[in-house]
């Protein structure tokens, strides 16, 4: 099942449904979230592209519902263990650490089912809010 199409728009859907979307979404709405990780192997299994720079992505609710739309300002893909500290800070999520970065996103897509290692390709994603 590729990525959902909302309002014309490829859909950004960020933590599971409840109340980690809940507060994440809060976090873009409010400018503390500028960016999200996801894994290359996502995306490789929905056959679906990497989003690219000046794309607009609906950020969807639980409903599928889009609450505001973001711009794409950078994509890059590096090895899970090279992702920098200067993007865990814009992630915005209050790790106070890398290491505490590293271990969140290990135990979350641990949870989804996805086993990762230094090398796992992680995509990182910085964007804008824009007034919808």
């Amino acid at each position: 099942m590729a990525f959902p199409i909302v309002d014309g728009l490829r859909s950004l859907e960020v933590g599971t449904p409840g109340a980690m979307r809940l507060r994440l979404n809060g976090l873009i709405l409010d400018g503390h979230k500028r960016a999200t990780a996801g894994l290359l192997l996502e995306y490789v299994r929905e056959d679906e592209e990497l989003e690219s720079v000046g794309e607009l992505l609906a950020l969807l609710d639980d409903d599928s519902q889009r609450i505001a739309t973001v711009v794409v300002t950078e994509i890059s893909t590096v090895p899970f263990i090279e992702v920098p500290w200067k993007f865990a800070q814009a992630e915005g999520e209050g790790d106070e650490s890398l290491e505490e970065w590293r271990e969140g996103h290990r135990r979350f897509w641990s949870a989804e089912g996805d086993e990762i290692d230094d090398q796992t390709p992680v995509i990182l994603i910085w964007f804008d809010l824009l007034e919808d």
